[in-house]
Order: structure tokens, then C-alpha cells, then sequence
């Protein structure tokens, strides 16, 4: 048995691991804002160490914590950014897992949710220990290192939450709500808008810190802006063939991809018909 500490425990996702390990028969420290415990103990007292504290104050916490840390200790941390807080874990003696759950606390299971794990320094043994937890929740596990991470998260996260912000801004600047275009939604607009609905209904400082602290994101929406700019002067041209001849290069560049994402689009609007 393991004893686990998660710094920022009384958060929705550090409540939400806490279950996972205790399940695992494994005991489980948490501290928060208003814990007798604090990172301090959590710290000196656990074999494996959890940071799941906001973004902008992951940095502080660990540098807080490392130097107190031991060659027989693992730290991790639940950031949706991996290349500062492996850096930073780094400069401990602890061996250093960094994770970055695909999910929010508001997940009933981890079935079928990804959950990437960037190790940093750490024994196989300790690591298969680790992702054999998640396994067994039914979690899927994606190894990769923390660059490849972030650079994958600038489109993954970083151009899907700038495009999804986009459009309800858009919609915010003409005058037209979610309501005004009620009465002439297709089941695909439905899905859109529920994906902006969905992201407004959340913390903004998350997605800010998503976006701003990516070192990758930067050069993903400069590209993403020479699209647009492309693809409204084709529009504006009126020529149909440009337009068509884009549509296409896109197709062939998502290959099988668009049969996948038709069936499983047509099973959300299925499932949506039913509700």
C-alpha cells in the first residue's frame, strides 16, 4: 500500500483521484486551502506526491515542495501543460511522472477516457504501478514526453477552444443568441452550439492559461488565422471552383477519418433525437 498525497485534493479533480487510489486499496492524504494538512506534509509524509492545483500556480507549489522531496518519492502533477511542470519537478530528487487527464471532474467513470502520462525521471516499475491504477479504472494511457505533449495540445486544446470562443464571440458581436436561432437548428449547429454553451459554462482563467502558457500555441493560430483569411477570399471571390478545390485538399488530408466522424456524428444525433 502506497501512501498518496494530493496537493489540492478538496479540488473537484483531486476528489475525483482520490477515489481512484483509495479504490486501489492505497491510503490517501489530501490537502486545500482550508485542510489542517498542508502541501508541507503532504510533501514530507507521502510516497507519491499529486499536484492538482490551477495552472498559473503549479510552478510555485512544486518549488515550494522539491527541495524537501527524496530519491524515494514520485511526484506528479494533473496540469494541462507539461513542458514547465516536469521542468520544474525535475529539480527535485523525487522520480517525476507528469499526467494530464483528458477529462474533467465531472466524468462518472474513467472508462474509455485517455489520460497522457509524461515520465520525467522514474523506474519502469513505478510507472507501470501508476498506469496499472488508471488501466484499471478502464482509463486508456498515452505515453509521450512533455514537448510532444504541448505541442499536441496547441491544436488539440488551444485551437479547439480558440475556434469554439471564436464563433460564440461572433455570435455575441451580430446580436444572436443561442434563442434567436432556436426554431432553425439542424442537429450539427445543435452540437456547435452546445460546444460553446459548454466551454462559457466553465472557469475562464483555465482556458486563458491553457492558451497563453503553451509556447506552441502561438504559432497554431497564426496559422489558423491564414486559413481563415484564405478561406473568406474564397468565399468572397464567388468562385466555386476555389472553394471546392479547398473543401477537397481538407478531405484528402483527413482521409478515413471523415467516414469515422460521419458515423460517429450520426449515433450523437441519433442519441440527441431520443433525448
Amino acid at each position: 500500500m502506497m501512501k498518496v498525497g494530493i496537493i489540492g485534493g478538496t479540488g473537484r479533480m483531486g476528489r475525483l483521484f482520490s477515489g481512484v487510489f483509495e479504490r486501489a486499496g492505497h491510503e490517501v492524504a489530501r490537502s486545500g486551502r482550508n485542510t489542517r494538512v498542508n502541501a508541507m506534509d503532504i510533501a514530507s509524509e507521502s510516497d507519491l506526491i499529486i499536484v492538482s492545483v490551477p495552472i498559473h500556480t503549479t510552478a510555485e507549489v512544486i518549488r515550494t515542495i522539491a527541495p524537501h522531496l527524496t530519491a524515494s518519492q514520485v511526484i506528479c502533477d494533473l496540469t494541462s501543460l507539461k513542458v514547465f511542470p516536469v521542468r520544474e519537478m525535475l529539480c527535485s530528487k523525487a522520480e517525476v511522472i507528469g499526467l494530464h487527464p483528458m477529462f474533467g471532474p465531472t466524468v462518472r467513470t474513467f472508462e474509455q477516457q485517455t489520460i497522457i502520462v509524461t515520465p520525467g525521471r522514474c523506474s519502469q516499475e513505478n510507472l507501470d504501478r501508476l498506469t496499472d491504477i488508471f488501466e484499471r479504472e478502464g482509463a486508456r494511457i498515452t505515453i509521450t514526453t512533455p514537448e510532444a505533449h504541448d505541442r499536441m495540445m496547441a491544436v488539440v486544446q488551444g485551437l479547439t477552444h480558440f475556434i469554439t470562443l471564436s464563433m460564440a464571440e461572433t455570435m455575441r458581436r451580430i446580436g444572436i443568441t443561442p434563442a434567436d436561432t432556436e426554431p432553425f437548428m439542424s442537429p450539427v449547429y445543435q452540437i456547435e452550439t452546445g460546444l460553446m454553451g459548454r466551454l462559457l459554462s466553465q472557469d475562464p482563467g483555465l482556458y486563458a492559461d491553457m492558451l497563453r502558457m503553451n509556447p506552441y500555441v502561438p504559432a497554431v493560430l497564426e496559422a489558423c488565422e491564414h486559413a481563415v483569411s484564405d478561406v473568406k477570399r474564397t468565399v468572397l471571390s464567388g468562385e466555386r471552383l476555389s472553394f471546392e478545390q479547398i473543401f477537397t485538399q481538407n478531405s484528402e488530408h483527413f482521409g478515413d477519418y471523415c467516414n469515422t466522424a460521419s458515423s460517429l456524428t450520426d449515433s450523437l444525433i441519433e442519441a440527441m433525437v431520443k433525448r
